[in-house]
């Protein structure tokens, strides 16, 4: 089958899929990205395209979002027209909708089937904006949020079928989406991402590695900011190093904003926190380690004796599933998109986002009685195995989808 992947940043949610069907040597693979440095992937082909046309920093707030969207689409669009000018000609297009640049590939492909990716439809309602009493939203956030919706709700119309990782992420969207959508996660590679009771992490200032025999609180996002709970895991801090004073947080993630507003304090939301809570912290034990590599992100993973995944209802983060993948036992805020993947007492325990108190209570609790709490662990594997294993559960969805769309000479053979 010969397969056109488009996404902004590459590979997006498609990682693990362009690298098993590249690995079948039977598909002709090329990805469409907008990424300057993308990865390099043996057997698949990468094409950068540049964005048409950016919106003007004074561009009518409305508008801004579509503005971008066709600059997008129009560039990936002039981008293709010359792909399939040079003979590659796609059986099928599986890309993500949310920048646009999918918006006009029916100029181009008039009858190539299509799959979009439909990652978020944006409320005042149900999502980040909104949640937090602290920060309302102003008069004018309903107007914005349906602005953002402008792409999605054109590109349903560009796709043959739609795909959302999650039945939340689905379910933002309005009902006359859903008969046109699948659900199926991107998948979670349990064969590697294993519990390991071996695992050692070596930090500069202390002299010995950290194992499991450790006392390890971890907390983990691409950046640490409010939508992913950051404020209130520093808030939390100073009653759980109270509580157990020989715990070690490890924290991982940037100082950037990848989600909403960014602090106004000069030195962003750890300044601001570090104001606020600092003088109740013992610095000594609590460990910022930027961004780390993966493995090492493993490794700290596989030594911590309790997770902590603070995050406003939004998109959920993989670090979750990859988390109860290596049997952690998380903590973790309870709200609808992540009780969709934890039971509490049964898969993880869900707290309160807005009572820090509570969170350390809870995390002290997990560390004061590590036989209690033995069970949640593995039975957070053993559920991301059987929900949202990549080669047994999402890799067969995924092709089953893909195939019901080309003809039955271009199939993809079932692993």
């Amino acid at each position: 089958m010969k397969l056109l992947f488009v996404h902004q940043n590459m590979p997006g949610q498609y990682r693990e899929l362009i690298q098993w069907l590249a690995a079948q040597g039977e598909h002709e693979i090329v990805f469409l990205t907008q990424r300057l440095k993308p990865p390099v992937f043996a057997g698949v082909r990468t094409v950068q395209y540049k964005s048409h046309h950016k919106a003007a920093d004074d561009a009518y707030g409305l508008s801004r979002t579509w503005e971008n969207a066709t600059g997008n689409g129009f560039g990936a669009a002039m981008a293709l027209r010359e792909i399939v000018a040079g003979g590659f000609q796609p059986d099928i297009v599986i890309g993500h909708v949310g920048w646009g640049e999918m918006t006009f590939f029916r100029e181009v492909l008039p009858d190539t089937p299509m799959i979009g990716f439909f990652e978020y439809y944006y409320s005042v309602h149900g999502g980040p904006v909104g949640f937090d009493p602290a920060s309302p939203p102003s008069d004018h956030s309903p107007f914005l949020m349906q602005g953002h919706n402008a792409v999605p709700l054109v590109n349903i119309e560009v796709v043959d079928l739609g795909h959302s990782p999650t039945m939340w992420q689905r379910n933002r969207f309005p009902t006359s989406f859903h008969d046109k959508m699948y659900v199926c996660h991107d998948g979670i590679r349990t064969d590697k991402l294993l519990p390991n009771k071996k695992a050692k992490v070596n930090l500069s200032r202390i002299g010995r590695p950290l194992t499991v025999k450790d006392e390890i609180v971890t907390f983990m996002a691409r950046n640490l900011e409010t939508t992913r709970g950051y404020h209130q895991f520093m808030r939390a801090m100073p009653h759980l190093q109270k509580a157990r004073p020989n715990a070690r947080v490890l924290v991982i993630g940037g100082n950037d904003a990848s989600y909403g507003g960014k602090s106004k304090h000069p030195g962003g939301l750890r300044g601001q926190m570090e104001a606020e809570v600092g003088h109740l912290l013992d610095w000594d034990r609590l460990h910022f380690l930027g961004q780390v590599p993966y493995q090492d992100y493993q490794n700290i993973i596989q030594i911590s004796s309790c997770h902590l995944y603070l995050s406003m209802p939004f998109v959920r983060s993989w670090s979750l599933l990859e988390s109860m993948s290596m049997g952690a036992t998380v903590v973790a805020s309870d709200v609808a998109p992540v009780r969709e993947a934890i039971t509490h007492g049964e898969t993880g325990l869900l707290v309160d986002f807005f009572d820090p108190e509570a969170i350390a209570v809870q995390i002290a609790d997990v560390l004061a009685r590590p036989r209690d709490f033995a069970h949640i662990g593995p039975a957070a594997r053993d559920h991301v195995v059987k929900t949202y294993d990549f080669h047994t559960v999402c890799l067969p969805e995924h092709i089953r989808q893909i195939n019901a769309l080309v003809s039955s000479g271009a199939q993809i053979r079932m692993p």
